[in-house]
């Protein structure tokens, strides 16, 4: 229970003990005047009528409050259940856009790598044979100097005969 309740309940069992204790002088009566008449009745009695009809409006009030707040929370509640329903929904589209987007995104990317991996493919093609020709041509360079190279040699020691070599091309 909270505390006001006990203190409530504490303090009720009291006034009613207080009450019963002293029920000789709450019971004897006296002359009361109510503005256009008097009247005589137990003044002790009267006022702990008034006392019970007050505690009774204000346990109605409380009710009445209690109740009123206990309708409002549902409510609320309802709502807040309503809005996160909504909020989940919408974060489940929002997730589902995402994986879209992460997914188009992908396959760009693998599009855009299989693009940069066939130039890659072809450029190495085209280097592998720019390489060859000009391995080719080494070859023949060296060649080429060999064979004037045998040529000097050749005329150096007077011998008069030539090798032709035919897969050599001609000097230029």
């Amino acid at each position: 229970m909270r505390i006001r309740t006990i203190v409530l309940i504490v303090a009720i069992v009291l006034m009613a003990g207080f009450a019963a204790l002293n029920l000789d002088e709450f019971s004897r009566s006296s002359l009361l005047s109510l503005g256009f008449t008097t009247v005589q009745v137990p003044l002790g009695l009267v006022m702990l009528v008034l006392l019970a009809a007050v505690l009774l409006v204000f346990l109605a009030t409380t009710l009445y409050i209690q109740s009123t707040h206990l309708l409002e929370m549902r409510q609320t509640t309802r709502a807040l259940a309503t809005q996160r329903e909504l909020a989940d929904k919408a974060e489940t589209s929002r997730f589902t856009e995402l994986r879209q987007y992460l997914e188009a995104q992908a396959l760009l990317a693998q599009q855009r790598e299989a693009a940069h991996d066939t130039v890659l493919a072809e450029r190495l093609a085209q280097t592998q044979q720019v390489l060859i020709g000009k391995i080719e041509q080494s070859g023949n360079t060296l060649a080429a100097y060999i064979g004037e190279l045998e040529d000097r040699l050749e005329k150096r020691d007077g011998v008069g005969t030539r090798v032709v070599r035919t897969d050599t091309p001609p000097l230029l």
